[in-house]
């Protein structure tokens, strides 16, 4: 029953899938709709720039204001100087 089930989800997953990409053909787009008034295209660095360099940078600036700005305890962080191990038994004593 289960595998019944599963082919059906999948039929129906794929019928979707192929559905959606039926009607949103790249091909929409050669035609420009009423009113568009596309500008100029990006340059290769402007467009590094946008989606690789700038995202980089806003990371950083996060990064760098979360450990400037980090108020929290010494003790509370783990580090291998806190951290208590108890000591080990010794190996003839029994309980």
């Amino acid at each position: 029953m289960d595998k019944k089930n599963a082919l059906r989800a999948g039929a129906l997953a794929a019928g979707t899938t192929l559905m959606m990409l039926l009607m949103s053909s790249p091909a929409f787009a050669l035609t420009p709709d009423d009113g568009d008034d596309p500008g100029s295209g990006l340059s290769v660095v402007e467009t590094l720039g946008l989606y690789v360099v700038a995202p980089l940078v806003l990371f950083g600036v996060i990064a760098g204001l979360v450990l400037v700005l980090d108020k929290s305890h010494e003790s509370h962080r783990v580090t291998t100087r806190n951290i208590k191990t108890k000591p080990k038994a010794e190996a003839g004593s029994k309980a």
